[in-house]
């Protein structure tokens, strides 16, 4: 099964959708189209009860290597402003992350090479990410005099550290994979031509599972890296209550 779109590609196979970024030619730089595609298919993902698992990757040699400089510069001009929305109006910057945070299937970012700017930060809000061992990956909002976003301020720190964060922001350095897993930004690094063969077979583990549990759990994990060990241990028996109800009214 596959869904018609310009920007992206969408698959489904054996539980797992895979959207891919596709404006190869340009490394798939984002602009707002791509984002309006992103979201419509990350939301049909979670609507559909054919989806289990949710891979997010790019076509050819990069991930996403940031904005389109073309359109950033369009969207700044005073002809741009009249006409439309500017560059950073639409639901991908302004909700995707919030909807992946809450995203009851899993998604795996499978960074297939450079992700740059927003090229990572879309990435900060999946459960897991791979990168390709020599996958260029930076945020270098500094470079552009621009700010970091798409809650990237709050999920960049949850997974380097503070100290780490801000070396990565204010530097606006490029790091390759390798050291990307080496920091916990990815969960792993792998040879390149293994890259979307593991994550599938990470996807695969994943979709073998009942996906109440696993919706369940992704909630419990983001609610209790929060809260103190005793309204952890207590959330999780609420948690484990409703799962159990949810069961119950399938089974009748």
């Amino acid at each position: 099964m596959s869904e018609d779109y310009e920007n992206i590609r969408y698959a489904l196979a054996d539980g797992v959708a895979t959207i891919t970024l596709n404006r190869p030619e340009k490394l798939n730089a984002y602009v707002p189209e791509m984002g309006d595609e992103v979201v419509a298919a990350f939301r049909h993902a979670r609507t559909s009860q054919d989806v289990r698992v949710v891979i997010l990757t790019g076509a050819g040699r990069g991930f996403c290597a940031g904005v389109d400089l073309e359109a950033l510069k369009a969207s700044f001009s005073a002809q741009t402003a009249a006409q439309g929305r500017k560059l950073g109006e639409e639901d991908f910057v302004r909700k995707l992350p919030l909807e992946l945070w809450e995203f009851p299937k899993p998604v795996i970012a499978a960074i297939n090479g450079h992700a740059i700017g927003v090229g990572i930060t879309m990435t900060l809000a999946c459960d897991i990410r791979l990168a390709a061992e020599n996958a260029k990956i930076g945020l270098t909002f500094a470079k552009l005099g621009i700010l970091p976003g798409l809650g990237s301020t709050s999920l960049l720190p949850r997974l380097v550290g503070m100290a780490k964060a801000q070396e990565l922001v204010l530097t606006a350095k490029l790091i390759l994979g390798s050291e990307a897993a080496e920091i916990g930004l990815v969960n792993r690094a792998v040879p390149a031509g293994q890259l979307l063969e593991q994550a599938r077979e990470l996807a695969l583990s994943m979709a073998a599972h009942d996906p109440d549990v696993l919706a369940a759990a992704k909630r419990s994990l983001h609610e209790g890296a929060s809260l103190s060990l005793a309204d952890a241990m207590e959330n999780e028996r609420e948690r484990a209550g409703e799962l159990r109800s949810l069961r119950a009214r399938k089974r009748d």
